[in-house]
């Protein structure tokens, strides 16, 4: 599982060569290189774009400049400067992982490659992407933009998520990779990945591997990565309650596991029926349906259907003030401390946001919120 190649092998050579004159030297984390800094890159990067990543890194390491502030922190704030990122158990793992290190290795960030390997999140690629990059330690990589090189390289069959074509991938990649300048090296792939081997269109007549890449030899370049064969999604319906009060509107905190997990959403029902029922309990008559709209999840089609309604007088005299309808999300997180009792319902102040972890259709639909006026029918 370590790097097996020297410098002085002609693809080391190519590749470093390459990157001397092209790569990237000068991304954020790649300034003052940490093993924090370059685990939480690392972990924003896993299925996202560097594009998309560095705003999310640059708020994420001045509000948590170290592994302990970031362990300190309340979960609902980790959740919120991630809104918008995806996958967010990823950020629940990172929160996870830093309390970890600071409960365990004093808040020092792991050097050994099975440690940082047994943190939560983190899997082998991403385990020698943060200490090769930092310390420079020899061990090869395989993110989707290495896969691809290396797939076109070799031209290996197969989609590269079946555990065969993974293993011949990590073979190639032990081969090629040296055990010298292997953060020069890593970046380097990943760079040439991102920037010439591209998904579409890739720019193979400015690779320095072009000469002996067999998918270049052979123009079939479409062929590799081989993928995975799809299947259709299944499709799924939600109704999604915009309760208001004023400048307040009605969330509910997501069990920590599963869909959404341990994020604000709106009360979710499975039916307009189920939906009506709730209004009814609380003496709710006039509700508007707004525009229904698609989220894609990785597994199914979420059809989002927005109902809007205002709680009136009579539905404040049967279940009482917001306080005793629901609890208010303090607006300071250190007021709640590390954590926000479970599946409570709370009112979100739209005018003065606090600071807590939103999905983001429920962000877009509070931005919609905020600049509509709906009309009751």
């Amino acid at each position: 599982m370590l790097a097996q190649s020297s410098i002085h092998a002609p693809f080391a050579r190519a590749v470093l060569d390459w990157y001397r004159r092209y790569g990237r030297k000068d991304l954020p984390w790649q300034r003052n290189k940490t093993l924090y800094r370059v685990w939480l890159s690392e972990v924003m990067l896993q299925q996202t774009q560097v594009a998309t990543v560095i705003p999310y890194f640059e708020r994420f390491i001045t509000t948590f400049p170290t592994v302990t502030a970031l362990a300190q922190a309340p979960i609902d704030e980790v959740l919120h400067l991630w809104t918008g990122l995806g996958y967010y158990a990823r950020a629940r793992n990172l929160h996870k992982a830093a309390q970890l290190i600071r409960d365990q290795d004093n808040g020092q960030f792991p050097t050994e490659f099975e440690q940082v390997l047994a943190l939560p999140g983190v899997g082998r690629s991403t385990a020698g992407a943060i200490l090769s990059s930092v310390l420079n330690a020899p061990y090869p990589i395989l993110d989707g933009n290495v896969k691809r090189v290396l797939a076109r390289y070799f031209a290996v069959d197969g989609w590269s998520g079946d555990k065969k074509v993974s293993d011949q991938l990590w073979r190639h990649s032990e081969q090629v990779t040296p055990n010298q300048q292997v953060a020069d090296f890593n970046q380097a792939m990943m760079d040439l990945g991102a920037m010439i081997c591209t998904r579409s269109k890739p720019k193979c007549g400015l690779c320095p591997l072009q000469s002996e890449c067999q998918a270049n030899q052979q123009q079939n370049w479409q062929d590799y990565p081989g993928k995975k064969v799809k299947k259709a999604l299944p499709e799924k319906q939600a109704y999604f309650l915009i309760l208001v009060d004023g400048e307040q509107v009605l969330l509910q905190r997501r069990p920590p596991q599963g869909l959404w997990g341990g994020l604000y959403c709106f009360p979710q029902f499975d039916s307009k029926t189920a939906l009506l029922d709730y209004l009814q309990q609380y003496n709710i008559e006039q509700y508007q349906q707004w525009v229904a709209f698609r989220h894609t999840f990785s597994h199914f089609h979420l059809d989002i259907v927005p109902v809007y309604a205002e709680k009136s007088l009579n539905s404040s005299q049967k279940c009482g003030q917001p306080q005793h309808f629901a609890e208010k999300v303090a607006e300071i997180s250190v007021e709640y401390g590390a954590e926000i009792p479970e599946p409570h319902n709370y009112w979100y102040n739209f005018q003065t946001p606090p600071k807590i972890g939103l999905a983001t259709p429920m962000k877009n639909l509070l931005l919609q919120l905020q600049t509509m006026q709906p009309k009751q029918h």
